[in-house]
């Protein structure tokens, strides 16, 4: 059963959705899911991007099955490691991504953050620190949306462009096979033939450089979204010899 293996609940501060609406949704698709609440530390907004782990286990342990999975993603930060890995200590989560939200401490989903910046600028700077906190966070299993960046950046052209960005993006990917990280194919913007376009060079040559998995998911924080645009996910993995994969207890499980 192909799994979504990126989605967040009740239990992330920037979603609503709760587990049963999520888990029929992914039923009516066909897939497994596997929740990933965010955890992102020392984060600078009104927000709190953290949750007990305790109550998370509590409440979700007995949906956990064949189809559904517990996890989490941390917001990699160098300031934050050893923090974020006590936590991932705290219950036997299925699945632990690892994903980069702030740059130098700032959140990049917000305009301001670009204010005076430089696209080249930001995106090196975007993949330098995702290369490097892959590195030194040797507890992620999944390496979260390496796209995440072109969905907010309020440049006339976000997208990340593989030619433009190859030193960048190469770092990243081979930060992610010394590590021994499975690559995520985030679906959110495979309705977008132009991102699309731009995504299929970064996953071709992650297969050359030696890659063979990859996760999918969507991100979902609304049921609708949950599983959404997997048939072309499952299309260029297929195009591209790539194999997909989930987490059962941290451990790699065929889809």
């Amino acid at each position: 059963m192909i799994f979504d293996s990126h989605s967040h609940t009740v239990f992330s501060a920037d979603s609503e959705m709760r587990a049963e609406d999520a888990m029929q949704k992914a039923r009516e698709r066909g897939t497994g899911i596997v929740f990933t609440e965010h955890l992102d530390l020392d984060y600078p907004g009104d927000l709190d991007f953290t949750f007990d782990p305790q109550a998370y286990w509590r409440t979700y342990e007995p949906l956990r099955g064949e189809t559904v999975r517990l996890g989490v993603e941390i917001g990699m930060w160098e300031q934050t490691r050893e923090r974020s890995a006590a936590f991932v200590r705290e219950v036997p989560f299925d699945l632990v991504i690892g994903a980069i939200h702030l740059l130098d401490g700032e959140d990049i989903y917000y305009p301001d953050f670009y204010a005076g910046k430089q696209k080249n600028e930001v995106y090196h700077r975007y993949y330098e620190q995702m290369a490097a906190n892959l590195r030194r966070h040797d507890f992620v299993d999944v390496l979260a949306h390496i796209d995440y960046i072109a969905r907010y950046a309020p440049y006339a052209d976000p997208e990340i462009a593989y030619g433009d960005f190859r030193e960048d993006i190469d770092a990243v990917l081979q930060a992610a096979l010394e590590t021994d990280t499975v690559l995520e194919l985030n679906t959110r913007r495979l309705d977008s033939r132009r991102a699309l376009k731009e995504l299929v060079p970064v996953y071709q040559r992650y297969r050359e450089l030696g890659g063979r998995y990859v996760t999918l998911g969507s991100d979902a924080h609304t049921a609708e979204a949950v599983a959404c645009h997997f048939a072309a996910a499952r299309e260029l993995t297929e195009e591209l010899g790539l194999k997909i994969v989930t987490f059962c207890n941290r451990q790699m499980e065929s889809c």
